[in-house]
């Protein structure tokens, strides 16, 4: 279970299925919207909420995110939503018959949590986090294994009371072709790029957020001869302005909206420059590319930053301006551009959904 069909919790659970279907090809698999399937009207309210807030009092997501005052605080009400979606819970659980349950997201994982709770159930709930931190949300008796990226992430449930027994360290499950090289002269030649200049990917994410025009502009300013891949993800308003302003800019560029080429864009790629979700890093790492975090949401992209930051595995700028200073430094030093690239390889998990399949395989 996950939410959102545009999310890094839907590619994590689509990175396990698939994993799964490769070791084992009789295994029978419902990959469902935790939130949609139970109401998709309160899907949308929280999604508008969440956007709305993010946007408009980022600070007030910061300071409700993990918050444990908050937390206590909305015990009850979620505990009251779940038991509204029980029905619906026991329909689907009454008709598939699941051995196991996974969820790569907390809201449909402490719903199944609470159900097992309240009618005594002893499938197997395993919780994947797809985030370089652990929020209190995660939390719950009933959920008997948890997955997690670091052992750094496992200390931290550790002390929040969760057993070293309930705890794996597998990484965050990115598909199997990121750990693939594709072919890179093709892809330069599908994009009608250069493959002797640099390219730069800048993103936000599946859904296109952040400063994603202005970034691209000002990259565009580079003294030094590169290129431009900028994705748009589900941002039409973005994505249409810049096709209609393509001829702004002096650089080649390549514009997109959403797509699922992510993984032979990064092949080609000599950075990225992107807010830091957990997928989109993961991914990133995975394929050895150096990261360059722009803007990053409150709440976990803001301890995404933190984590990636210290373990040098990643980069911050504050501004644009640092931005374009930056990256000229980096495309004009080779030795430390490929010390960022052998530092992200280091620190990617290239197995970690096959990895997390064979544990799912081996409890159910």
């Amino acid at each position: 279970m996950h939410i959102s069909n545009i999310s890094g919790h839907r590619s994590a659970s689509l990175a396990i299925e698939k994993s799964l279907r490769e070791i084992d090809g009789r295994v029978q698999i419902k990959c469902i919207d935790g939130i949609n399937y139970t109401s998709p009207v309160l899907e949308k309210l929280i999604s508008k909420t969440y956007m709305s807030v993010i946007k408009r009092v980022p600070r007030l997501w910061d300071y409700l995110y993990d918050n444990k005052d908050v937390l206590r605080k909305v015990k009850r009400i979620r505990a009251l939503i779940h038991r509204l979606k029980d029905k619906k819970i026991r329909r689907l659980f009454n008709s598939f018959k699941p051995d196991i349950v996974v969820c790569t997201q907390a809201f449909p994982c402490g719903m199944v949590a609470d159900y097992k709770r309240r009618h005594n159930l002893k499938i197997p709930l395993v919780a994947v986090l797809t985030d370089y931190a652990a929020h209190g949300y995660w939390l719950s008796d009933f959920v008997d294994l948890y997955v997690v990226p670091t052992p750094e992430i496992k200390q931290r449930l550790i002390q929040r009371g969760i057993t070293a027994q309930r705890l794996k360290v597998l990484g965050i499950p990115v598909d199997i072709k990121f750990s693939k090289q594709g072919n890179r002269e093709q892809a330069f030649r599908r994009l009608g790029l250069d493959s002797s200049l640099p390219v730069i990917l800048i993103m936000g994410g599946g859904q296109g957020l952040g400063p994603i025009k202005e970034t691209a502009f000002t990259l565009d300013k580079l003294t030094t001869p590169s290129q431009l891949i900028v994705v748009c993800g589900t941002n039409k308003n973005l994505y249409r302005w810049l096709k209609k302003h393509e001829s702004l800019f002096n650089k080649p560029v390549v514009i997109m909206g959403y797509t699922e080429c992510v993984n032979d864009l990064m092949d080609i790629s000599s950075l990225i420059v992107s807010k830091p979700g957990g997928l989109t890093s993961a991914e990133a790492l995975t394929k050895s590319l150096p990261i360059i975090i722009v803007s990053p949401l409150p709440g976990q992209e803001s301890l995404n930053t933190k984590f990636l930051l210290e373990r040098g595995v990643a980069l911050k700028v504050e501004n644009l301006l640092e931005l374009r200073s930056l990256v000229e430094e980096l495309l004009n030093d080779k030795t430390k551009l490929e010390m960022l690239r052998q530092r992200a390889g280091a620190f990617g998990r290239v197995d970690s959904a096959q990895n997390i399949a064979r544990l799912i395989l081996n409890i159910a």
